[in-house]
C-alpha cells in the first residue's frame, strides 16, 4: 500500500491517492481534481474509488466530478442528504479497492454522519480521519448547527477514542484538516506524519480521561470561522461540478473603469506594498499568497461580482484557489495596475508605516482588525477593535479622523486599509508584526 498526499496549503487540508501499485482510492479531493489526475497518470495506476469522510464545510469537493471522468465508484455516507447518485456507504461497511480492503467507521462530530476509512493492505493500515482525528487535536464541532455543538463535542471525544481503539496502534494516521484549516480545533499541530501510538501520547483526545473536561475545554477554546463556509455544505450536497480554470479574456480598460466607477469588488494581486505605493483609486488590495483565499472569502460579500488585476501568473492561480471555494470565472485584468492598465483612472496611495512611527503623544485612531479573541489576549492600550471579516459591514464604527490599521502581521491590515482608503478614509497601514509593538515602546494591554 502506498499513500500519497495531496496537499492544499492555502485551506489547511490534505487529500489523499491510496493504492496498490495498480488500482488507487482517492479520498477527500479538492475542487481541483487535476493534480490528482496528474498524480495517478505519474504512478501508473487506475483510479477506481473516490471516497468523501464528510460532506465539508470548508472547500467544494472534487469528488463528484472526478469519480464522473473516471467511471469511479463514489463513496459518501447513506446518511447524508445529497442530491446525485453515489454509492451509500454505511458504518462498517468493507469493500475491496484492487488487492486493498477499505473499512468504514462511524465517526461522528465534525459532522453528523462522518465517516473514517481504515485500508489495510500486507499487514499494513492506515486510518484516513477526515475532521476526526487530527494531529494532535480533533475537528471542530460547531460547524453543523449551534445547537447540536455540546453532542457533538461529546460524540467526537467517543469516535476518536473508539477509532484509534479499532485501528490499533501501528496504523499511520492521515487526517483531511489540522493544518492550519479552520476546520481544526484545539492544539492540532502540523507534521508530515504520524501513527495511533503516537497520537495516544500527544492528542488531547486521547490523553484527556475525563471526558466533560475535554468538552468544556474544546468548546470554550473554539474562535470564529471564515463566512463563506456556511455556503461550502450546501454546494457539496448538490454536486458541484468540475471548475473552468482557464484564463478569461481580460478586461479592457475601458471595462475595468467602468467596474471600478459601480463600485465592484476590484481586487489587486500584488504586494500589500506595492499596492500602497500606487493603485487604482476604488480598488481593493488582496495580496496574492497563502492566505490569500480565504481573506478574500471571509471579507468580501459572497455571490458578488470579483474582478482580478495582477499578473498573469497570479491571476491564473487565483482563479485555481478561489474555486476550491465557490467562487467561479472571475473577470481579470491582466498587467500592472499603477502603470497604464486603464489609462485617465487616478492611481492614489497611502502611506505605510511600523510600530516605531506609532505617535505615542496624541496618538490616532488605531484600529485592530484582529478576530476578537486575539484582540481580548492582548491589544494596544485603547485600540479599536473590528475585525476585518466584518469591517465592511461596520465602516461607520471606524472613530473619524486618521486611522492606524494593524493585525498580527500586515497581511490583513493591508486588506483593511485599502478597504478604508476606498471608503475615502485617511489612512496609515501599520505592517509590521505585532510582537514587535511592546518593543517599539507601544502601551499593550491584557
Amino acid at each position: 500500500m502506498h499513500v500519497e498526499t495531496i496537499s492544499t496549503a492555502a485551506l489547511g487540508d490534505r487529500g489523499y491517492l491510496v493504492h496498490d501499485g495498480e488500482t488507487a482510492l482517492v479520498i477527500d479531493p479538492q475542487r481541483d481534481f487535476d493534480r490528482v489526475e496528474d498524480l495517478a497518470t505519474r504512478l501508473g495506476v487506475r483510479i477506481t474509488h473516490v471516497a468523501e469522510t464528510h460532506v465539508h464545510n470548508d472547500y467544494v469537493t472534487g469528488g463528484l466530478a472526478l469519480a464522473h471522468r473516471h467511471h469511479a465508484t463514489y463513496l459518501v455516507a447513506a446518511a447524508e442528504d445529497v442530491s446525485f447518485d453515489r454509492h451509500p456507504v454505511h458504518p462498517g461497511d468493507t469493500l475491496s479497492v484492487g488487492s486493498m480492503t477499505v473499512t468504514a467507521v462511524a465517526t461522528p462530530g465534525h459532522t453528523e454522519h462522518h465517516l473514517a476509512y481504515l485500508v489495510e493492505h500486507d499487514g499494513r493500515r492506515a486510518v484516513f480521519s477526515g475532521g476526526n482525528l487530527l494531529f494532535g487535536s480533533v475537528g471542530r464541532t460547531d460547524l453543523v448547527a449551534p445547537d447540536r455543538t455540546t453532542d457533538l463535542t461529546h460524540a467526537q471525544y467517543r469516535s476518536a477514542r473508539a477509532l484509534a481503539d479499532h485501528a490499533g496502534d501501528d496504523a499511520t494516521l492521515h487526517p483531511t484538516h489540522g493544518f492550519g484549516s479552520f476546520c481544526s480545533s484545539g492544539p492540532a499541530v502540523v507534521t508530515d506524519g504520524s501513527t495511533i501510538a503516537e497520537q495516544r501520547r500527544s492528542n488531547h483526545v486521547l490523553t484527556d480521561d475525563d471526558e466533560q473536561h475535554f468538552v468544556r475545554d474544546l468548546i470554550a477554546n473554539l474562535t470564529t470561522y471564515p463566512s463563506y463556509y456556511s455556503h461550502m455544505a450546501p454546494l457539496n450536497r448538490l454536486g458541484p461540478g468540475a471548475p473552468d480554470l482557464s484564463l478569461p479574456e481580460p478586461l479592457r480598460p475601458a471595462e475595468l473603469r467602468v467596474r471600478i466607477a459601480d463600485g465592484q469588488w476590484v481586487v489587486d494581486l500584488r504586494s500589500r506594498v506595492a499596492f500602497a505605493a500606487g493603485h487604482l483609486a476604488g480598488t481593493v488590495s488582496v495580496e496574492y499568497g497563502q492566505s490569500f483565499t480565504t481573506y478574500l472569502g471571509w471579507t468580501l460579500p459572497w455571490g458578488e461580482p470579483v474582478t482580478l488585476v495582477g499578473s498573469e501568473e497570479d491571476v491564473r492561480a487565483a482563479i485555481r484557489d478561489l474555486s476550491r471555494i465557490g467562487v467561479d470565472r472571475p473577470a481579470a485584468a491582466i498587467g500592472d495596475p499603477a502603470d497604464g492598465l486603464a489609462p485617465d483612472h487616478p492611481v492614489v496611495a497611502y502611506r505605510r508605516a511600523t510600530w516605531s512611527d506609532l505617535p505615542h503623544a496624541d496618538r490616532p485612531v488605531v484600529l485592530d482588525v484582529r478576530r476578537t479573541d486575539e484582540h481580548a489576549d492582548r491589544h494596544v492600550t485603547g485600540s479599536v477593535n473590528i475585525p476585518l471579516h466584518d469591517l465592511i459591514a461596520r465602516l461607520d464604527e471606524v472613530p473619524p479622523g486618521e486611522v492606524w490599521v494593524h493585525c498580527a502581521s500586515g497581511y490583513r491590515a493591508g486588506i483593511a486599509a485599502s478597504l478604508l482608503h476606498r471608503a475615502g478614509r485617511d489612512v496609515v497601514h501599520l505592517d509590521g508584526d505585532w510582537t514587535q509593538a511592546t518593543h517599539a515602546g507601544v502601551a499593550t494591554s491584557p
